[in-house]
């Protein structure tokens, strides 16, 4: 018998997967905040002080002293009061620079700054942290799926700050009526290993959060 090598996908067939994924995820894009917009402030305040005190409880935040986090907006889960509550840790925020590229800085409430897309970020005067020292990441997402993988906005830069990034423990935030079954991902794409929501915070594919505590209390044993 006569074994045939299976053909490699060719590089338009690659081009028409890569425009289709692209194109889906546009779409969720469009739906995904039309969805968030319609919970309402009110609803975006209660779930966001619940998020908060999920995480405050969760082992791997309390073992983390360097804890990447983010300035919300557009109606995205608002994390702050974690910093006002949690001052002894090191705090660090993204700050965005003209070639797509993000830099860590200190969290200093006199010294942020309004980027041109909305939020509030460091200024620039205050001295970067190497990645390298973040241990955990506190990930903002429009949507994430149950595996973790994660849409945004469309800019990359968290998808670029994932796949360096190893190193650490990865949390996506979101709200639980965004957190889908399945999202569209290219190759590249990195997923986050756990999920936090006004629900609970889970291990990223297992349903329960009590497993993402045991395994958490695990790794820190």
């Amino acid at each position: 018998m006569h074994s045939t090598a299976r053909e490699l996908p060719t590089t338009d067939i690659i081009r028409s997967m890569t425009s289709a994924v692209q194109d889906a995820k546009q779409q969720l894009r469009v739906q995904c905040l039309q969805a968030r917009k319609a919970l309402g402030e009110d609803f975006q305040c209660q779930a966001s002080a619940a998020t908060c005190s999920h995480i405050e409880s969760w082992p791997l935040f309390q073992a983390s002293e360097t804890v990447l986090t983010y300035m919300p907006m557009r109606g995205e889960v608002d994390l702050r009061p974690l910093l006002e509550r949690q001052p002894r840790k090191r705090w660090l925020l993204p700050r965005i620079l003209p070639e797509g590229r993000m830099t860590f800085q200190p969290y200093d409430p006199q010294h942020l700054i309004r980027h041109p897309y909305g939020m509030l970020e460091p200024a620039p005067d205050l001295v970067p942290v190497p990645v390298e020292n973040i241990q955990l990441a506190l990930v903002p997402g429009l949507t994430f799926d149950r595996q973790g993988w994660r849409l945004g906005y469309g800019g990359g830069f968290f998808d670029r700050f994932l796949a360096g990034f190893a190193h650490g423990v990865s949390l996506g935030i979101t709200y639980n009526a965004l957190l889908l079954d399945h999202l569209p991902h290219h190759q590249h794409d990195i997923p986050v290993g756990y999920l936090a929501t006004e629900e609970g915070v889970v291990k990223c594919g297992i349903e329960q959060s009590e497993y993402a505590n045991d395994k958490a209390q695990e790794n820190l044993s």
